[in-house]
């Protein structure tokens, strides 16, 4: 009878304790690098804000020419609120008309989310004369 020898081949690989490491170096690097993120996120989300209120704009002033006045109703002038985050939507805005008038009106944008944390709610407002500002920075 002839034996052979079987030879057991060991695949390289890592050890259970060097992922653990790397996941855990991983972490750490995270952890550093989001909270400087949050002022980019912040803008990035404001530029919702703008887009929403300049839409808002345009329709006031298309209700204007048709009708001689501002409205302070949004549905007035066909303007569809996205579902917000509290509706369980993604819009982070809530927008209002806060005043209207025969001459103008004033519309704002109100985050829901407070992106820093400092307890300060981001805040657009636009006018008749499309004068878009931020009024209370987040």
């Amino acid at each position: 009878m002839i034996r052979t020898k079987t030879k057991k081949h060991h695949l390289k690989a890592y050890s259970l304790s060097e992922i653990l490491i790397v996941l855990c170096i991983i972490g750490i690097l995270i952890y550093l690098v989001l909270p400087s993120q949050a002022p980019v996120v912040a803008m990035a989300k404001s530029t919702e804000a703008q887009n929403m209120l300049t839409m808002v704009h345009s329709l006031e002033k298309n209700h204007f020419y048709r009708h001689s006045k501002y409205s302070s109703d949004l549905k007035e002038i066909n303007f569809e609120q996205v579902a917000t985050i509290a509706e369980g939507g993604q819009a982070v805005y809530k927008i209002e008309i806060i005043e209207a008038s025969l001459n103008g009106f004033k519309a704002t944008a109100t985050s829901l989310q407070d992106f820093d944390g400092d307890g300060v709610y981001n805040t657009w407002q636009i006018d008749q004369n499309r004068k878009l500002e931020e009024i209370i920075k987040d």
